[in-house]
């Protein structure tokens, strides 16, 4: 029962993904707005649904190891098995623009992240300090899309009828993109369920599980975006995504979750975990910076690099 629920999952991830990369990527074009601009925002805060959702109920429950397992196993997901994958298909081009903006954003949320845990508690006012965090980096966004309206002006008012002729176009292609979401994130809802009751029956600890097949399946929304992106060419939404989602996982999902309940860090996640996250972290900047573009043999080390995690997490914890 458990496999065809699997199997169920994987296919509505595999339709929703398309259709969500679809969607997005001809709505930023018509709406005059960079696709990494959309692929930090709606792609990357919807395809992080699943993650919220688990961390957040965790908390709720007060496990603090699947809330903050979770996250840290799906950012290092996100950049290792994710941007990795998605290199391998296709080489990604990287904007310049990235790597002086998003790039750092996402390094500081890690680095404030690793910073607050030190204590091994994130408490609830440094839970407030990660969704101003949020609130920030939305209002950044949201100023960056103006300004690419602004800069398009002038095309607006040449082609205005035009423009004005493809509103009910734009709502098709939302509508477009909310079902992908719906779909990215039910189907990873089914796979996250059935997978969890498999490896329960192995007697794995639950921060394994939240570090690996937890993160891993609640990241499977973004691996399945940023690999159908990366086969179409939109290599602005597959690096969108995940700089995104590791931005929203920390700001606002772990701000929310130690909202909900203080978060305990257990010592071994600042030895381990978050060294790892780190190094991920950095490693970004000269893989992105060397000719503008992750190149599939820098997608094979990171993927490489997350195989080695998993191998090493497995045998020391």
């Amino acid at each position: 029962m458990h496999i065809i629920i699997f199997l169920i999952g994987l296919t509505t991830l595999h339709f929703g993904s398309k259709w969500l990369v679809k969607g997005s990527s001809r709505l930023a074009n018509s709406l005059h707005i960079r696709p990494i601009i959309i692929g930090v925002t709606i792609v990357a805060f919807g395809s992080s649904a699943p993650e919220g959702a688990v961390s957040m109920i965790a908390s709720f429950k007060e496990n603090s190891d699947i809330a903050l397992g979770n996250i840290l196993g799906s950012v290092i997901a996100n950049i290792g098995l994710v941007l990795g994958i998605s290199a391998m298909i296709s080489p990604l081009k990287v904007r310049l623009s990235i790597i002086k903006k998003e790039l750092p954003l996402m390094i500081l949320a890690i680095i404030i992240f690793y910073l607050m845990a030190l204590d091994l508690r994130i408490s609830r006012l440094e839970g407030g300090v990660l969704l101003t965090g949020i609130i920030l980096f939305l209002a950044y966004v949201i100023y960056q899309a103006f300004r690419d309206r602004q800069n398009s002006l002038l095309a607006e008012k040449e082609y205005g009828r035009f423009l004005r002729g493809e509103r009910g176009v734009k709502s098709r292609l939302l509508l477009l993109v909310l079902i992908g979401l719906i779909s990215v994130i039910g189907g990873a809802h089914l796979l996250i369920k059935s997978a969890i009751f498999i490896a329960e029956e192995f007697g794995i600890s639950q921060l394994v599980i939240a570090i690996t097949l937890v993160a891993i399946g609640t990241s499977l929304p973004e691996l399945a975006i940023s690999i159908v992106a990366a086969y179409h060419k939109e290599a602005d939404i597959s690096v969108g995504n995940v700089i995104g989602s590791n931005i929203f996982n920390i700001f606002f999902i772990i701000g929310a979750a130690a909202l909900i309940n203080p978060l305990s860090v257990e010592k071994g996640i600042l030895l381990f975990e978050f060294p790892v996250l780190l190094v991920f972290g950095f490693l970004l900047f000269p893989i992105m910076k060397t000719k503008l573009e992750i190149k599939r043999i820098e997608g094979v080390f990171l993927l490489t690099l997350y195989v080695l995690f998993l191998i090493l997490l497995y045998f020391f914890r």
